[in-house]
């Protein structure tokens, strides 16, 4: 290069590199077989895009050509081929129907939420579970538990809950897996007009009540049983479910078990009452104030011993008097009778 394009003699191109100038009068030794040897490496790379030059020599050695490794290595470079860089899958992503970082249930049946999670019985064989739960009311609605389940499965998961209930979600919302984005699961969608709600790839919180549940599902019972075979898991998951929904307290349901607390949320909607807040998870009250207080100029009636109150506060009026969220003028009840506020009207 010095001596073609800086107009150099052999001598000084030669002492600036420190190259001997034997090396430059040397004419360089072709091999015989260099062409078709390097047509032969040019054919393993197209054919096997994921071989290195190893695999090659080792294909060549049996093939019956008499060469070494190192040469290999050499044509392998001198000719451009190289491994090419893996790449990730693509991945098959679902349709929404709405943006799920923005759907948020409103009422039962609203919002059901569906995830994966595995784990494995004494012998090591896989446990797969469905978990389908209520966003509002966060109940378990179905544990489903099998070696496999599959598209086809969660349909007729889906299928016995909605007769069960009598009614189809509004929305689903779930990850992008392969059996939820199956074309089953997308015409039991447009069938049933229920909407699907697919979070980002790689993005758990966007579904977090269901992952929620999950990890409670991990951390009470997988974690603590050891299941002998598949009967017993499906039982005691079955078990763990209804202990779940009915007797559990539930932090973000003002300490009531899920069921209790959608009974009671049918109840107040029933009786027409106001029912201001659109999740749950918003009216974590204290539980001396949980329950519905009088407004002003009512008197306090006096608890019945032994007596279940039917509803929440939260269910029924907003702490500070506002009234439901689609009309009406918020207004603010002023309630003195707080020991605090009476010493400082005093």
């Amino acid at each position: 290069m010095l001596m073609d394009r800086k107009g150099l003699s052999e001598r000084r191109a030669c002492e600036i590199v420190g190259q001997h100038r034997s090396t430059q009068r040397r004419e360089p030794c072709v091999a015989a077989d260099d062409t078709g040897l390097r047509a032969r490496l040019r054919k393993l790379s197209k054919d096997r895009p994921r071989w290195g030059y190893r695999r090659a020599h080792a294909q060549l050695v049996q093939e019956g050509w008499a060469i070494n490794r190192k040469r290999v290595q050499r044509l392998w470079r001198e000719e451009g081929l190289r491994v090419p860089v893996r790449r990730r899958k693509r991945q098959r992503l679902g349709e929404s129907t709405v943006p799920a970082d923005r759907l948020r249930a409103e009422r039962p049946d609203h919002v059901w939420a569906l995830d994966f999670q595995f784990d494995q019985t004494a012998d090591g064989r896989i446990l797969k579970l469905l978990h389908v739960v209520d966003e509002f009311t966060r109940e378990a609605l179905a544990i489903e538990c099998r070696r496999r389940i599959d598209a086809d499965a969660t349909v007729a998961t889906l299928e016995r809950l909605v007769a069960a209930r009598g009614c189809a979600p509004v929305h689903v919302r779930s990850d992008n897996g392969p059996e939820l984005t199956a074309n089953a699961l997308r015409d039991w969608c447009r069938f049933s007009k229920t909407g699907s709600a697919y979070i980002e790839p790689g993005s758990p919180w966007q579904n977090p009540y269901v992952e929620s549940f999950g990890s409670r599902v991990r951390d009470e019972l997988l974690a603590v049983e050891q299941f002998s075979c598949l009967a017993e898991a499906q039982v005691m998951v079955a078990d763990w479910r209804e202990d779940y929904n009915e007797r559990r307290p539930h932090s973000a349901l003002q300490m009531m078990a899920p069921a209790k607390f959608a009974r009671a949320w049918r109840q107040a909607a029933e009786e027409g009452k106001v029912i201001p807040f659109a999740d749950p998870a918003e009216a974590l009250r204290s539980p001396e104030n949980g329950y519905l207080s009088p407004r002003m100029g009512e008197k306090r009636p006096e608890p019945t011993p032994g007596v279940d109150r039917a509803a929440p506060a939260a269910l029924l009026r907003s702490p500070y008097g506002l009234p439901p969220q689609h009309g009406g003028t918020p207004t603010l009840h002023q309630d003195n009778s707080h020991p605090l506020s009476q010493q400082v009207d005093r």
